[in-house]
């Protein structure tokens, strides 16, 4: 299942709807594949590990998820031709003229003149095959593409052969009888009888008796290479080396085991290192991978002592993830601390800084008169690694000779391209021209642009601006309707009243219907109470109005507080824009800018 923790009551559910399972009450589970999963099978098998990330019984992770593509008996086809030309083509071996391979791979003996000169004896294309073997066995077997039907010619060479030697072997005995008369004939035939006796067994496999008797002869053989010991003989020290239980001859020093020759503690603790001829057999047990799997175990404890769900025998490849990020951390931080002393204090380690390497001090004697003038020994001036007083493409001063608003460039011609040639000073004279030239033009520029701007500014039809506001339809008109602070009070109350009787009748607010046979004229005043009246549920100072006792159906919109006032006197309107301010501050600020105005507040 996963490493979630689950409440008390899920695991009681759980756990009934296992027995039931088990009980044959209630479906199996069913897997990833929707195969069903036994619920006989343990929980420590039907759980996967942490690290595969399942949230639900499986068994996938018990199948051999590795899938092993079976090879088939494929293999080269050896010697078949697929096409027989008739003439050369090109890109064809120039020798034999087949296309399946170039000139330095062909087979064929070289031609004096090959077919791409002669245009006869074309060479077949042989068959050319990508064989791709994906398992590891199939790679490496050698039997591979093997034909019984080959062997069967060398089968039939060596009957040919053993038919030949037995033929010859027949007439040499037939020989034999003819010059040894007739001992030798009555030997041939005894010969001849134990032969059929054997097994028809030839003279040439036939051993010895004294090459017989050492086969059941077995030598011991110790410390081989061929292999050890044929005996019970054990591992023999050398006997010039001293004994174990002879290094300190104390009976309260280091136990030695005779049976298994172990010595484990230090016969000589107090001796020097560097004197020891030997130290113990825990010495060998402590190295190799021991510290670091000690180093390990010591970071799990402490780890978990420190509130990591952390156990190194539960979950070993967690323990070692966590020890090896810590390990990098670690060392990322004493590398970024080393760096950090290392520029404060500089490294007197690392090389010295070229002005410090001109002021060593050498062996050469120079001396000097007053006027500064060598007398004695030889000057040897120190050279700059770049290289100096080169010039390039017709210059007659260097690179940088020149510099000019944050260029660089040459003395001799004022280029400020690097790789340009020398023009001289009719170069000079230009690169002037161009300069004072393009002043010019930035200047026409300038002056264009403000021209272009003022003549915008002229005819903007912002010049007879009075300030544009949209009346309660939600046009723009010169001049809104007057909107009566009484007549809005008793639409308010209007409004209320409506909702009242759609929550006793129906239990729910009705909203605003367009079609309502009494709204068919509807006067500024009711729909600037609808206006008042209607929720803004986006409104992020809804609460706070609430909070300063303010109705809850005005706010504002986008972060943006529109206080929107009419003065009876002047009959003109006023917008005050303010982000973020609170309504009862931007009440507070209208209130003090017309204290002497009877003037209605309107906030959406």
């Amino acid at each position: 299942m996963g490493t979630r923790h689950i409440s008390g009551d899920e695991y009681r559910r759980q756990k009934e709807l296992d027995e039931a399972r088990k009980a044959g009450l209630a479906p199996a589970a069913l897997d990833e594949d929707g195969k069903e999963i036994n619920p006989h099978i343990p929980d420590y098998m039907t759980n996967a590990p942490w690290y595969l990330n399942k949230d639900q019984p499986t068994l996938t992770h018990q199948r051999n998820w590795k899938e092993k593509s079976q090879d088939g008996p494929q293999w080269y086809d050896r010697g078949v031709k697929v096409f027989q030309a008739t003439k050369y083509r090109k890109g064809a071996c120039e020798n034999c003229g087949s296309m399946t391979h170039k000139l330095k791979d062909c087979l064929e003996r070289p031609r004096q003149k090959g077919a791409k000169w002669t245009n006869k004896n074309i060479a077949a294309d042989e068959k050319v095959e990508d064989i791709n073997l994906a398992s590891w066995d199939a790679k490496r077997d050698r039997w591979n593409g093997f034909d019984s039907k080959d062997y069967a010619k060398v089968v039939d060479r060596y009957e040919q052969l053993e038919a030949i030697r037995k033929e010859v072997k027949q007439k040499e005995q037939v020989q034999k009888v003819y010059e040894g008369g007739e001992e030798d004939d009555l030997r041939v035939k005894d010969d001849e009888a134990a032969g059929k006796e054997d097994g028809d067994i030839d003279d040439d496999v036939k051993i010895t008796e004294e090459e017989a008797a050492g086969f059941g002869e077995v030598k011991k053989r110790v410390r081989t290479t061929a292999g050890g010991s044929t005996g019970s003989v054990r591992n023999l020290r050398i006997r010039e080396d001293t004994a174990k239980y002879l290094l300190n001859l104390d009976v309260n020093s280091a136990h030695y085991d005779p049976k298994s020759r172990s010595m484990r503690e230090d016969p000589n603790p107090d001796k020097p290192m560097n004197e020891k001829i030997f130290v113990g057999d825990n010495f060998v047990r402590r190295g190799g991978d021991y510290s670091a799997w000690q180093s390990l175990q010591l970071h799990s404890m402490e780890a978990f002592d420190k509130g990591q769900d952390i156990h190194m025998q539960a979950n070993p490849s967690l323990a070692e993830m966590l020890y090896k990020q810590y390990k990098e951390k670690k060392d990322n931080m004493q590398k970024k601390a080393a760096t950090e002393i290392e520029d404060k204090y500089g490294n007197a380690a690392g090389q010295a800084p070229e002005d410090l390497s001109a002021l060593v001090g050498t062996e050469r004697y120079v001396e000097y008169d007053r006027m500064g003038h060598v007398v004695k020994g030889q000057e040897v001036k120190a050279k700059s690694r770049y290289e100096e007083d080169v010039y390039v493409n017709n210059h007659t001063c260097v690179w940088g000779s020149w510099w000019r608003d944050g260029t660089w460039g040459y003395a001799c011609c004022h280029q400020s391209v690097k790789n340009s040639y020398c023009t001289g000073k009719a170069g000079e004279a230009a690169a002037a021209d161009t300069a004072a030239q393009m002043l010019a033009n930035m200047e026409a520029k300038a002056a264009q642009n403000a021209e272009e701007l003022e003549q915008r500014r002229r005819e903007s039809k912002l010049n007879d601006y009075k300030g544009y506001v949209a009346d309660v339809w939600g046009t723009e008109t010169a001049e809104p309707e007057a909107i009566d602070p009484q007549k809005v009070k008793e639409a308010l109350k209007k409004l209320d009243d409506e909702e009242k009787k759609a929550m006793a009748s129906d239990g729910n607010r009705r909203k605003f219907n367009s079609l309502d046979a009494n709204s068919e004229n509807v006067t500024a005043e009711e729909m600037e109470a609808f206006r008042m009246k209607r929720q803004r549920a986006d409104d992020p100072l809804a609460k706070a109005m609430e909070g300063d006792g303010m109705q809850q159906g005005t706010g504002q919109t986008g972060g943006m507080i529109t206080c929107s006032m009419h003065v009876a006197s002047g009959g003109k309107w006023c917008q005050q824009l303010d982000p973020w301010l609170s309504v009862k501050h931007v009440i507070t600020q209208v209130s003090r800018l017309h204290a002497d105005d009877k003037s209605y507040v309107r906030l959406w």
